[in-house]
């Protein structure tokens, strides 16, 4: 197709641009003439949201028309207020009368009321705000018309309960408008034809077809190592911090990426102190207060601010054209997640985007060697999709019962048409039906549970019609931990703190947050009361889980680590280090799991580099640990970073190989989940997303600490006299999937039992130094002079690791 296909006013625009519309733009255009779905893979910079909207532009402008024509979903409400400002330039530069709106948690209630009746034509949105849309009695007139939906970013959230719920939410617009076209777009995917199928209806790729963009500039990435010297331990790249701020110093605009909400407040307050020019930068992440995000949103926009401090937040698309280098503090824990970051300088395709990993100690260099690697072969992180989630589909119907009665089979074909349902039998099905009506077995008793009522034909209703305002008040899929909000005096909100951090404080106590010292002034119901100080405060920490590093990177460093014709590349403490590894110890085979044993002041350790992530060594940690109680080895604890786990005690492990026989996963492991925190944690958030106990009740919300209560109480009926009830099912899917990586624990235990490596040396090794220095860590309070003595500790174990 050549751009004379373009209608004469947006072939006009790119003239005065002194642009070509690319090819894939055209393809895309193409496409949807003749009424084709379609998935783009392009790279970052190569236009993917005009070549998605420019179908939309074209036919709106020959032939206007008013009503909801197209839908955007993106996964981040920040991705959604970029593009708005970013498509309506071009509108009103080509005079085209579309209105382009977005609706997200954010939105005022008074626009959303008024776009149900006037939509615009372009709506952009999430996916919880296009759920609850879904849920009114005028959803039918409000989609009947809608030609196109186009989902950003899809690999940001098809494989979460977030992509269960978008795709349950697509199923039901196209029976509202049977033409529908799904478009997606994504720069990072491994396996394109994955996510055809997870975007087709019923799940059936050959109803999308795949465009790909024209491969963009190589990336310009490097390796950050000042004085040519590598950190023993740590994992946050701080060292580097007068570096980074000399980088920030030399570009015009730089992003710097954490991988964690803490550790951007640790470095936004090191390049702080080390900001002898007095630049402005700033702090971007998911816990500062809207106003406070769209405040550095907008600066970053306009080019006022020379270097900001991001978490995830900003992984995803936003378009600012004038940063021209990404810096990555830590470990990138995958080349997609590197990529997608790194993607954000130079924000334009013929432009190499210019990224520099900062490695936090000798490991992450491996792995940020391995990333580079894996990016200049052009290998991106697997794609693992899974089943949907049974607490999203119930939440879905519910959505739709609130929205109109339903009839049950065509509801089990619809939900059957989302690919993360195809395979939901319908035995499952009426269960959630029976669930969502008596809450199940063991609570039909109680009416509150009671939302659905049965009808004669298979039709199903709400219950009452207090249900639908509930619904909505209550309805999305993040579950958040309790939160409390930190305000000045005058109001002014600075965002929120986790209930479990915010507990360890008193007023007068300092802390780190947006960016500021914050001292405690007082609690007053859900807020902490605070002043600004000159003093030093703690950062603050969060839960949940870390990032793990991608199984494709962790192989690659387990070849690095025996494959000496690499060491050349390293600079030369690395190369040293893995020299005396390999005379004082071992360098395992790929395939073989090493583990040494070794005494140390007292302690008798026994270190496993298994390099399978921090949240699988952690679950193996707790589970080693209580198999060493029962051997009667008197453990002390364990510690575990991406690349290993160290578990020390009184008496010597002669036997590490008992200690990770394959029975562990059947036995220990059930009865730790059972009668630890996760499963009752995980239970939390599935009877929130299920809908049986509720955040919010019209105009008051629950602290965190009443719908714990709730949970709980229920979680224990439900475990006495109803144990296989669909929710607990449930919680145990998530514990087993998302909370201990069990893919990953399970080929750890069997790599363990069929190629363990033991050797049992007199001290300290080289490769044990990093996990040693947390255990010392972990002794420490939190400040300056705990730092200060780390790195003299981490000095003194270096020192008897590399004396041969």
């Amino acid at each position: 197709m050549s751009e004379t296909a373009l209608p004469p006013v947006v072939r006009q625009w790119f003239e005065s641009k002194g642009w070509q519309p690319r090819r894939h733009q055209l393809e895309m255009l193409e496409r949807a003439q003749r009424g084709r779905s379609a998935l783009l893979v392009a790279a970052t910079g190569a236009g993917k949201t005009l070549a998605g909207f420019l179908p939309t532009i074209c036919e709106l402008a020959e032939e206007p028309a008013d009503g909801l024509h197209t839908l955007y979903v993106s996964p981040l409400k920040a991705l959604a207020v970029d593009v708005q400002r970013n498509l309506i330039g071009p509108i009103e530069e080509m005079g085209l009368p579309i209105r382009v709106e977005t609706r997200t948690g954010d939105t005022p209630s008074d626009r959303k009321a008024r776009q149900r009746v006037k939509p615009p034509q372009v709506l952009l949105t999430t996916p919880e705000s296009l759920s609850l849309l879904l849920s009114y009695p005028d959803s039918a007139q409000m989609f009947e018309n809608l030609r196109t939906i186009i989902v950003d970013e899809l690999h940001g959230f098809a494989k979460e309960k977030r992509g269960d719920l978008l795709s349950l939410s697509m199923a039901r617009l196209q029976k509202l408008a049977p033409a529908l076209r799904r478009v997606g777009l994504s720069a990072t995917i491994s396996d394109p034809d994955a996510y055809r199928s997870w975007l087709a209806p019923d799940a059936d790729m050959e109803l999308v077809d795949l465009v790909l963009g024209d491969p963009g500039a190589e990336p310009d990435l490097s390796i950050l190592i000042p004085e040519n010297r590598i950190p023993w331990a740590g994992h946050s790249g701080r060292h580097a911090a007068r570096e980074v701020m000399k980088l920030i110093e030399a570009h015009k605009t730089t992003l710097v990426f954490c991988n964690t909400r803490s550790l951007a407040e640790l470095i936004f307050q090191d390049l702080w102190a080390v900001n002898d020019n007095s630049l402005p930068i700033g702090i971007h992440h998911g816990s500062l207060a809207v106003e406070a995000r769209r405040r550095v949103e907008e600066a970053m926009a306009t080019g006022k601010l020379r270097g900001l401090v991001a978490t995830a937040s900003l992984d995803l698309g936003i378009d600012w054209g004038d940063v021209d280098l990404v810096v990555q503090m830590g470990a990138p824990k995958g080349s997609s997640r590197l990529l997608q970051r790194i993607g954000r300088a130079n924000h334009r395709l013929d432009e190499p985007s210019k990224g520099i990993i900062v490695p936090g100690n000798r490991f992450e260099y491996l792995e940020a060697r391995a990333a580079l690697d894996a990016i200049e072969d052009g290998e991106l992180d697997p794609e693992n999709f899974r089943p949907g989630a049974l607490d999203v589909l119930a939440q879905h119907i519910l959505a739709m019962a609130v929205s109109a009665p339903f009839q049950q089979d065509d509801l089990l074909a619809e939900v059957r048409s989302s690919a993360p349902y195809a395979g939901l039998e319908q035995e499952t099905f009426e269960e959630i039906l029976n669930f969502i009506a008596t809450g199940g077995y063991a609570l039909k008793a109680y009416d509150r549970f009671r939302r659905l009522v049965p009808e004669p034909g298979g039709m199903w209703r709400i219950a009452r019609p207090q249900i639908a305002q509930q619904h909505r008040l209550n309805a999305g899929v993040i579950v958040e931990q309790p939160v409390l909000t930190v305000r000045f005096r005058n109001g002014r909100k600075l965002g929120t703190i986790e209930e479990g951090y915010a507990s360890t404080l008193a007023p007068g106590d300092l802390f780190f947050f947006s960016g500021l010292s914050l001292e405690v002034e007082q609690f007053k119901d859900a807020d902490i009361i605070v002043r600004a100080s000159s003093k030093s405060g703690r950062i603050v920490t969060y839960g949940g889980q870390r990032m793990s590093m991608s199984t494709h990177l962790a192989s690659r460093v387990r070849h690095m680590l025996c494959d000496r014709n690499d060491w050349h590349r390293f600079p030369q403490d690395v190369s040293d280090w893995l020299e005396v590894q390999s005379e004082r110890s071992v360098l395992p085979e790929p395939h073989q799991l090493l583990v040494e044993t070794f005494p140390h002041e007292g302690r008798h350790y026994m270190v496993a580099y298994s390099f399978e992530g921090w949240n699988a060594h952690q679950s193996l940690g707790m589970l080693i640990t209580r198999r060493m109680e029962t051997a009667g080895l008197k453990p002390l604890g364990f510690v575990a970073n991406d690349y290993g786990l160290a578990c020390y005690g009184l008496e010597t492990i002669h036997d590490p190989a008992a200690l990770f026989s394959p029975d562990i996963l059947e036995q220990e492991f059930v009865t730790w989940v059972e009668s630890s925190m996760l499963l009752k944690n995980a239970f939390r958030e599935v009877a929130v997303i299920g809908g049986l106990v509720e955040r919010h009740h019209p105009g008051k919300k629950k602290s965190g600490r009443q719908v714990s209560f709730s949970t709980d109480l229920i979680y224990d009926v439900l475990r006495r006299y109803e144990p296989e009830h669909l929710l607990l099912r449930a919680a145990w899917d998530d514990a087993r999937r998302r909370m201990t990586e069990l893919g990953r624990l399970v080929r750890l235990v069997d790599r363990a039992s069929a190629t363990m490596l033991h050797v049992d040396v007199e001290r300290i090794t080289p490769m044990a130094v990093p996990l040693m220095v947390i255990v010392g860590r972990e002794a420490l309070p939190p400040g300056a002079e705990a730092d200060e003595s780390l790195l003299m500790q981490a000095e003194e174990l270096a020192n008897a690791a590399m004396t041969l």
